[in-house]
C-alpha cells in the first residue's frame, strides 16, 4: 500500500518517485513549491508512511529530531536531555535519532547552534529559546523548508514556531505568589531571583508573581527584580548584595533552577530557616535545603516530561499526520517536604546516556 502510494502521489504531482521521496521526508534539493504540492496531494490520499521499512531499507534514521539546549543550569538541562533520550528509544524501530548541538547558557550561542542543527538535515528541531529575537529569523527559515520547530521550556511567540512545550510561565508564577503569601504576614516585601528578563518564561514568570503576590498579601511589596542570567557566581554576589540591602526582605521567589547560589547567600547572611524561599524545579542537590527549612516549596516544571513530550509530538507528525498543537502546556507540581521522595528527580539512579 505505502507503495502504491508514493507511486500515486508521483503520477498526481507529475513528479519522479525520488522526488516523492524527498519531499515526504524533509530533504532538500526540490523547491519549496513542489514540496509543498507533493505534501498536500500525500495528505489528500491519506498516506502514512512506514518508517520502519524505510530506515531498514535505506540504513539511516526515518526521523531525526535536531535538539539544541543549553548545558548550564544542568540540573534543569540534564533532565530535558534525559526525556529526549528516553523517548527516542521507544521509537527505534522508526529509526528515530536524536542529534545534539549544546550552547554554553541560555541565550548564549543559540543562533550558531540552531543553523548547525539546520545543516543537519533533521525533520524538527526542538530548542530553548532564551534571545528569541536573535532565532527569529532562522525558525521562520526552518519553518518555511518544512522543518517543524519546538520551543521547549521557553517561548518564541513572535516566530512562526510550530509549538511551546512548557508548563504555563504566568501560572507557575502566580502559584509562586499565592504560596508566598500563605507564608509571610501581611505587608510583607519580598524580591524575585530571575535568569534575563529577555527570556519568555522568565519574564512571564515575574509578571505572574507580580500581578498576584499584591492580591494575596495586604499591603505586599516586591522590592527588586533581580537578574542572574543563570551563573552561578554572579546570581550569588547579587543575592548577597540584596540581603544586606534590604533588611526587611522577608521572602525570595527563584523563578529559575538557579536556586543553589541563592540558598548559599542565604546561608552567608546566616538568614537559613528565616528567609521565606520558593523556589522553581527539583534536583538531589536541593534536599538539604529543603530538610533544613531553608526552602519551603519548589514548582516543578517537569522538563524531563517536557522532553518526552517533543519526541512524541514530533513522532506523531511525522509518521501518523498527527497535526501538532500550537501549545502544550504541563501541570505544575508543587514539591513540598512531605513529597519530596516522591519525584524521579529523587528516586533515579542516573541519566540515560546517548
Amino acid at each position: 500500500m505505502n507503495k502504491t502510494g508514493i507511486y500515486e502521489i508521483a503520477r498526481l504531482a507529475d513528479v519522479s518517485i525520488g522526488t516523492v521521496d524527498r519531499a515526504l521526508h524533509g530533504r532538500k534539493e526540490i523547491s519549496e513549491n513542489t514540496r509543498r504540492r507533493i505534501l498536500r496531494i500525500a495528505k489528500e490520499l491519506g498516506y502514512r508512511p512506514n518508517l520502519a521499512a524505510r530506515a531498514l531499507s535505506v540504513g539511516h534514521p526515518a526521523i531525526r529530531i535536531g535538539v539544541c539546549i543549553p548545558r548550564e543550569i544542568h540540573y534543569f538541562y540534564d533532565e530535558l536531555r534525559a526525556g529526549f533520550v528516553t523517548e527516542a528509544r521507544r521509537f527505534e524501530q522508526l529509526g528515530v535519532e536524536v542529534v545534539y548541538r549544546r550552547t554554553k547558557r541560555l541565550g548564549i550561542g543559540e543562533p550558531e547552534g540552531l543553523k548547525e542543527l539546520l545543516a543537519l538535515n533533521v525533520q524538527v528541531a526542538a530548542i530553548c529559546p532564551g534571545d528569541p529575537a536573535s532565532l527569529c529569523s532562522l525558525i521562520n527559515q526552518a519553518e518555511d523548508r518544512g522543518i517543524r520547530v519546538i520551543c521547549v521550556a521557553s517561548d518564541a511567540p513572535h516566530t512562526a514556531r510550530s509549538t511551546v512545550i512548557c508548563v504555563n510561565p504566568a501560572l507557575n508564577g502566580q502559584l509562586a505568589a499565592e504560596l508566598m503569601a500563605r507564608f509571610l504576614p501581611p505587608k510583607a516585601e519580598v524580591a524575585i531571583i530571575t535568569g534575563m528578563l529577555q527570556t519568555e518564561d522568565h519574564r512571564k514568570k515575574v509578571e505572574g508573581f507580580s500581578e498576584k503576590f499584591r492580591q494575596f498579601c495586604h499591603g505586599g511589596r516586591l522590592l527588586e527584580v533581580v537578574e542572574g542570567h543563570d551563573d552561578e557566581d554572579e546570581t550569588f554576589q547579587k543575592v548577597y548584595a540584596l540581603l544586606r540591602r534590604h533588611k526587611t526582605l522577608a521572602g525570595l521567589y527563584v523563578s529559575t533552577a538557579n536556586c543553589l547560589p541563592v540558598c548559599h547567600a542565604i546561608g552567608a547572611r546566616g538568614l537559613h530557616g528565616k528567609m521565606k524561599l520558593i523556589t522553581t524545579d527539583l534536583f538531589k542537590e536541593m534536599v538539604p535545603y529543603f530538610e533544613r527549612g531553608t526552602v519551603l516549596a519548589s514548582i516543578h516544571q517537569r522538563p524531563y516530561v517536557q522532553g518526552q513530550i517533543a519526541v512524541r509530538l514530533s513522532v506523531d507528525y511525522l509518521a501518523n499526520g498527527r497535526p501538532i498543537p500550537p501549545t502544550y502546556y504541563l501541570t505544575p507540581h508543587i514539591v513540598m517536604r512531605s513529597n519530596l521522595h516522591l519525584f524521579r528527580e529523587i528516586r533515579r539512579n542516573g541519566i540515560p546516556e546517548g
